[in-house]
């Protein structure tokens, strides 16, 4: 991270410090307005960053990145989602060719034969449209918080993402569980119905199960892999890039 780039964090940083979520969302929507994504999964914390943004019609686009095996609660939410507020979400879907030559290269459930495959799929599917949601921007807000894995603790609610470019931005990141849990109850908010159903963290329906009681909390994702290789590549950066060193 360059001298430039960590004085604009401690710039932004500033900026907001003492602003609670809602707060620091609407001033980062003005500074970085046009240039400014939101993307969401529709999990109860995207749920929660939806309804700031939408009720409040800040100037962010959001979208999601449609993988094409996500579960049909989670395409009910979206679509409940869309009924409630006025608004647009842009979906990205995987390039039409990679996928079909993967497909028949590998087979349709090759990612529970190796690592490698899973994230040759995840790529495809999630990283790459990923990088087409966020061509042009600036500032990236995510719905991550520090409880979703051991490696998320060290983050910061603004931090610089070296891969993509961009400013990120984590609104709810202290949030706990229970806060995301009444915040959703209190405003009635669409969530997919999976959550009661002890799926905590949702992604495609083959690599996506329940948690067991005493379970980590993405224990649900990618159950077959080790729990150090739990990550899609979204949201991976070294660590030089993830923790404040301002």
């Amino acid at each position: 991270m360059t001298e430039s780039i960590q004085n604009s964090v401690q710039g932004i940083r500033s900026k907001i410090n003492g602003l609670s979520a809602a707060e620091a969302l609407k001033v980062l929507a003005s500074e970085f307005s046009g240039t400014s994504v939101f993307s969401t999964s529709f999990s109860s914390e995207d749920q929660v960053i939806t309804e700031f943004i939408l009720s409040n019609q800040l100037p962010i686009e959001i979208f999601t990145l449609d993988t094409g095996r996500m579960f049909a609660e989670t395409y009910s939410t979206w679509t409940r989602t869309l009924e409630k507020y006025s608004g647009r979400i842009t979906a990205y879907y995987p390039e039409a060719q990679a996928l079909q030559s993967f497909i028949e290269e590998k087979g349709p459930n090759s990612f529970y034969e190796s690592v490698e495959n899973r994230k040759a799929c995840c790529h495809i599917r999630k990283v790459e449209p990923l990088q087409r949601a966020l061509k042009g921007k600036k500032l990236w807000v995510t719905g991550i918080r520090a409880e979703h894995s051991p490696n998320r603790h060290d983050m910061q609610a603004i931090e610089w993402d070296g891969t993509n470019g961009v400013f990120k931005f984590h609104p709810i990141l202290d949030w706990t569980t229970e806060q995301v849990k009444q915040y959703i109850m209190r405003n009635d908010i669409p969530y997919n119905p999976l959550h009661d159903k002890g799926f905590v963290s949702i992604g495609c329906a083959p690599c996506t199960r329940a948690i067991r009681p005493g379970e980590d909390f993405r224990a649900g994702r990618w159950w077959w892999e080790d729990a150090s290789k739990k990550e899609c590549g979204l949201h991976v950066h070294e660590k030089s890039e993830i923790k404040d060193k301002v």
